[in-house]
Order: C-alpha cells, then structure tokens, then sequence
C-alpha cells in the first residue's frame, strides 16, 4: 500500500509548546494528513491548545493521545469534548490513558486504583454522557461513579457521539478497550509483534465477550518516526526516546515477549545515573526495526508499509526525548514531505 492509498493517517504533535502544535497541525492539515493529536504531561495540557488548532484548522481531526483519565472526573472530559466538537464543527476523538501510578500519585496527587475497571466504566459514563446531550438529565450509577443531574443537557452539540480511545499496553486495558471503545492508541514502544500476538488478539477476544462485532475497537497505534539524512542519526534519536520509555518497568512486557528483559533493566540503571547516552545505546538496533521508521528518507515509505497489516491509521510520531531542535525541525519537514497526501 502506498502512502497515498493508505486510508488515514495521523501525527503526534511534538511542537514543544501550544503555539508550536498550532503550526504542526496547520502544516499537517495542508500536507493532507487526516488527523492530529495532543499529547498530556506534567507540563503540557492534552485540551487547551485544541481549542486554537480547532479554530485554525478546517478539515483535520483532532484530539487527544492523550488526556490522564483519572486526574479529571469524567464530566469534565466530556464537556471539554463536547465543547472541542463543537468548536471543530464534529473533528473531535477523546483520546484517554491511565498512565503510570507514578505519574498518577506523585505528579498530580490522585489515587490510583483498578486503572482497568475504572476505565471500563469511565469509558461506559462518558458515552452516557454523551447520549444525554440532548436533554433528559444524567443518572448513572457504576462502581467508582454515581451521577444524578436531572436537568443534564448539552445545547450545541456538534454531533451525538464522540469517539473514545484508549491507550493500552498490557493485557487488562487491552480488554478495557475491546470491551467499551472505538480505538485502540498503542504505545509508542510495542513492537509490530506485540501488536500482532497481544493486542489484536486480546482485542477481538474482547470484543466477542462483550458482543461487539469484530474490529469494533480499532489499533491506533503510535509509530515513533525518526527520519534523517544520516541512518545513524535517525537510529540514535528513536533510541533515545526508545530508552527513556523503557526505564518505566510497566512498559517490560513487550521486552519479555522478545527476551530483552536485560534493555530494560540497563535502561534503569542508565537513568539512575543521569547517564543518557548510555540508556540510548542500550536499544539494540533490532529493537529499533521493530518500533519505529527510523531511517533515511528513501527508505521511510516501505518501513510504514510495515504497519500495513496492523492499522489503517497510524499515527506518527516524532521522536524529542535528547533530541537537538534542528534534528527535531529536520524531521518534521522530512515527514510532511514524504508523507503529503495533498
């Protein structure tokens, strides 16, 4: 499948700042990209510079991959859709992760509980939300959420629904996400093979026992994207990024299925001593093949005919942890270049 053919693909917003993801999605857009995402940390909100990528884009799909599911109540995730829907004029995917305990304890103060279960039933209130717009009031009753608001009404609403993602890894949200949403946002560090032996098939198992129909929830997967003149500067920035995901030991199971257990490990301890270069250089290069396009540019269009048989929308992503600016701004104009679809 050419780049042309494929049916969709998206971007992952690394523009460093609100006002340099405006940009990104405004060249995205006019290089015939069909979506664009926010990404969420500490300090970057996965919601507000939607709102001006909304007004400065017409055609894109927007959304978040993604906004921390537990650090919100699930009314505030659904009026902030609702209202980025409404201002994109029905552009909107709610992207929603759990993240790490770590991430959830330490960086925002909120407990981390059943990250799974809730996000089943985070996924299930969000819907009802959803469905209540037109008035009618809310009433929900879950395990973790209880909602009575009678006179519950969304005036405006761009469309009736709003498609809901999660991120997933492990086997329990990849069920979640069989179980309730419509997209599947894959890790940047699953490998194609995770993907093929763990993902889909923990999907379409859950799809069946929740009685959904097959493919019901879709494997949006990251596809960390690191295209240079120099092969090796292309390798060495996907490692960098490769490495710092893998110090988070939640993230191992993809090493096991591979036997690399020990990069992950080395990665760690590589961090604990501040020492970047030798976290980067602890990603063997197979690794590497296995996660991401990370090479030169002639070579880029048969490497993302690689995710062919995983997804009709991947979504690319540029790769900034120990990444210098220039070789940042390089790939970005190499990917809207050889990736144009307009």
């Amino acid at each position: 499948m050419s780049v042309q053919a494929r049916s969709q693909i998206g971007l992952v917003l690394m523009g460093g700042s609100p006002s340099g993801d405006v940009a990104l999605a405004k060249r995205a857009e006019a290089a015939g990209f069909d979506s664009v995402f926010t990404v969420e940390f500490f300090n970057r909100h996965g919601y507000v510079p939607l709102a001006a990528i909304a007004a400065a884009t017409e055609r894109v799909r927007i959304g978040t991959a993604i906004a921390n599911a537990f650090t919100r109540s699930p009314l505030l995730h659904a009026s902030a859709a609702m209202d980025l829907d409404e201002l994109s004029g029905g552009r909107m995917v709610l992207g929603l992760g759990s993240a790490t305990r770590r991430m959830n304890e330490e960086w925002y103060g909120v407990p981390f509980e059943a990250p799974a279960a809730r996000m089943r039933e985070l996924v299930r209130l969000l819907h009802a939300a959803f469905a209540a717009q037109k008035g009618g009031g809310l009433r929900f009753e879950g395990d973790f959420w209880k909602l009575r608001i009678p006179l519950y009404s969304r005036p405006g609403a761009a469309r009736e629904t709003i498609p809901v993602w999660i991120a997933a890894v492990n086997r329990g949200m990849i069920a979640a996400a069989g179980a309730v949403a419509d997209g599947l946002v894959g890790h940047p560090i699953a490998t194609r093979r995770w993907h093929r032996e763990v993902t889909l098939p923990g999907l379409r198992e859950a799809e069946a026992a929740a009685g959904r129909a097959a493919g019901a929830c879709a494997l949006k997967p990251y596809v960390l994207t690191s295209i240079q003149q120099k092969r090796e500067d292309a390798v060495y920035d996907a490692k960098c990024q490769i490495g710092f995901y893998y110090t988070t030991d939640l993230y191992h199971s993809v090493l096991d299925l591979h036997g690399l257990r020990h990069v992950g490990d080395a990665c760690r301890a590589a961090l604990k001593r501040l020492d970047f270069k030798a976290m980067a250089e602890a990603v063997p290069d197979e690794l590497v093949d296995e996660i991401a396009i990370a090479c030169t540019p002639d070579e880029a269009p048969d490497r993302l005919a690689q995710w062919d048989d995983l997804t009709d929308e991947p979504l690319l992503y540029p790769p900034s942890v120990g990444v210098a600016p220039e070789r940042l701004a390089a790939n970005h104009d190499a990917l809207f270049h050889l990736f144009r679809r307009a």
